[in-house]
């Protein structure tokens, strides 16, 4: 019996990946972060005695990097328990509480339908390929030589080529014992009333094959040999097996190099299919691209079930800034906690091909850690228009930004970029405003009600005063400032101890700097982690840091760390105190940014209170202020950030701390 993806979908959805994988191991409750939904294990493939099985809820995906097994529910229970599949669909529907599908015929029917020409797909791809090796095919071979692709990129996306008669694929088919109607409904050929002969849709053309999400050949992609062809590219039309603004090309590939032992980040999106198999080919596997139209809702949906935040890469000319910003506008809808998109913009002129013909990865790694969150993209889109010197077009940016994010559905979501653009505004504002004399209060007219500042910074006449953290951002002040010993120990101590990582990967993932410097850092951290796998080495980490160019910043820190004798973010800590430190840290950093948000929420109450002559809203607003504001002070006067540091425990690695490290 076949079961629809539909339905597979969704009694995976219901019953979380561990419960199944529980039932025969014991988590290791040291590694398993329950909450999170991510488990460690020994091994139930192969004998073990350290857990190196790792089970994630989010993903429904189980993977041993010691043996290198994985897979998803079924697999376990195929496998592991014998089970047909079937009998595995059957169990996890019962666990589910979902009913298994009757039987329908015509579904049945049109299954086997859908097989014949998936059947007739691969005829072709085989066709394509074996004239691509011909005597017919040495001009395509030519051009991909050119390209700089090797055999073994060719053999691998099983790239071919349609010559260029009018009738060579569909005679092979036809002698093949293929009807004509299935030649027509695969799109291979041009037919239709007003055409009394069919003939080939791909003629003279390198053809690319297109996969589903199951490995099967669904379409093709053909590029023009003839430098007058009518299109350079031109796509299979829609199909029972191909809906173009449903697929994206290499997404099958890319979700296994998500899924490895080696995992990806993310998935990376690109223009084109060259650009997708020349990253393939400088060792980066986890591209995709949409088939030749902008990025529909569809694909982004399908790139979010396996990532939380792919990367969309655009040309950096004004057409690729262009497409950016289109695609601003298709994710914002969508967001919801923890689902977004990031954005990577190539240097002008660039394609993917063309920075890693010459020099490999590295160049476009350096483009990917200098991706641009989404927030960052809407307000480039919004403020480099410029002209924002009267108080009409202040007022004027500051309604098209609120209507921009009234758009996006999740109301949590929602609230955060609203809280995002008012901090902006006050900061862009206060860093454009005139100098005037400070004054200690002011008076509404008419004698309403006197409010006093409370010793926060003003901002621009009407708006309410800016926080300290605004005041001393890279918005206001452009010099660079040196990280707090909070955040200085955070980042560090991930670092020096990258094992971290593997045991609150999720958390760390999304820390959230002040420092704009680190701001930088995190992205090529957990990008340069994620390509080093799950054997995280140190010095390998730093060294691809180092190439990023972020080794002047790492050696800052460690000079901080060393000026302060917090010796647990450094390399001489026992792994244990490392993790202890990092904690401590990381729930002083979260506090003490949640004190900072209440601030800057009640000086905006304060402000909204001011322009309504509200004395008593104001009044209680201030009181409440306050004492956040002591709560801060305290905190932020702490000389110990996280109690014991600078007090060795007796567990290092090394020569004692101080000693040359």
């Amino acid at each position: 019996m076949r079961f629809s993806n539909d339905f597979l979908d969704e009694i995976r959805d219901r019953v979380p990946i561990s419960a199944v994988v529980g039932a025969r191991v014991a988590w290791d409750r040291k590694k398993t972060n329950v909450s999170r939904g991510d488990y460690w294990a020994c091994c139930p493939f192969h004998g073990e005695k350290s857990p190196s099985f790792h089970c994630e809820d989010r993903k429904g995906r189980y993977h041993c990097f010691g043996c290198g097994v994985s897979g998803d529910h079924f697999r376990f229970l195929t496998d592991l328990e014998g089970l047909s599949f079937p009998e595995a669909v059957e169990k996890i529907a019962d666990m589910a509480g979902v009913a298994m599908p009757k039987v329908d015929p015509r579904a049945v029917e049109r299954d086997r339908e859908r097989m014949g020409l998936i059947d007739v797909m691969e005829m072709a791809t085989q066709f394509f390929q074996d004239q691509l090796q011909a005597s017919g095919g040495a001009k395509a071979r030519a051009y991909l030589r050119e390209r700089g692709l090797s055999g073994r990129t060719i053999e691998t996306f099983r790239l071919g080529y349609a010559p260029e008669g009018r009738n060579v694929l569909k005679e092979y088919l036809a002698g093949k014992g293929v009807p004509k109607e299935q030649i027509e409904a695969c799109g291979l050929v041009v037919h239709g009333p007003d055409i009394p002969v069919s003939y080939d849709r791909f003629r003279d053309r390198i053809m690319f094959p297109i996969l589903s999400s199951r490995d099967k050949v669904i379409a093709f992609g053909g590029r023009a040999m003839a430098a007058d062809a009518p299109a350079k590219y031109l796509n299979s039309n829609e199909t029972e097996l191909f809906h173009k603004g449903q697929v994206l090309y290499n997404f099958a590939r890319a979700r296994r190099a998500l899924q490895g032992a080696n995992g990806a980040a993310t998935l990376i999106a690109v223009e084109g299919y060259m650009d997708v198999i020349a990253l393939h080919q400088a060792g980066i596997e986890n591209a995709v691209a949409p088939l030749g139209t902008a990025l529909t809702e569809n694909q982004l949906d399908l790139m979010w079930k396996v990532t939380p935040q792919p990367v969309l890469c655009f040309d950096g000319d004004g057409a690729g800034q262009r497409a950016a910003f289109r695609a601003v506008e298709l994710a914002l809808p969508h967001l919801k906690p923890g689902k977004t998109v990031r954005f990577a913009m190539l240097p002008d002129g660039k394609d993917p091909d063309d920075l890693v013909k010459h020099e490999g990865r590295e160049p476009f790694d350096r483009v990917m850690a200098q991706s641009r969150t989404l927030d960052d993209m809407v307000w480039a889109k919004e403020v480099g228009q410029g002209g924002f010197t009267t108080p009409e077009q202040r007022a004027e940016l500051e309604a098209r930004l609120k209507q921009i994010v009234t758009v996006i559905a999740d109301e949590n979501v929602r609230r955060h970029y609203q809280q995002n653009v008012r901090d902006r505004l006050y900061a862009f504002f206060q860093g454009q405003a005139p100098q005037r004399p400070a004054r200690g209060n002011f008076e509404r007219g008419g004698g309403r009600g006197k409010f006093e500042r409370g010793g926060a910074q003003a901002g621009p006449r009407g708006a309410p005063p800016i926080s300290d953290r605004l005041a001393r951002s890279g918005l206001v002040n452009r010099q660079a400032v040196q990280p707090t010993l909070r955040e200085s120990v955070l980042a560090l101590t991930i670092v020096n101890h990258p094992q971290l990582l593997q045991e609150d990967y999720d958390e760390i993932s999304v820390i959230d700097f002040d420092n704009r410097e680190l701001q930088r850092l995190w992205p090529a951290l957990l990008t340069a982690v994620a390509e080093a796998g799950a054997q995280m080495d140190r010095e390998e980490l730093l060294q691809r840091l180092e190439v990023a160019g972020f080794g002047e910043l790492l050696k800052a820190l460690d000079q901080q760390i060393r000026n302060a004798r917090l010796w647990t973010a450094t390399t001489v800590a026992a792994f244990e105190d490392a993790r202890e430190g990092y904690r401590q840290a990381l729930s002083l950093h979260k506090r003490t940014k949640a004190l900072k948000r209440q601030k800057a929420e009640l000086e905006r109450e304060m402000g909204e209170a001011v322009e309504a002559g509200d004395a008593e809203r104001h009044d209680s607003a201030m009181a409440v202020l306050r004492e956040v504001q002591t709560e801060i002070v305290r905190m932020e006067n702490q000389e110990a950030i996280i109690d014991g540091f600078g007090v060795m425990s007796g567990r290092v690695k090394g020569p004692a701390y101080g000693q040359g490290h």
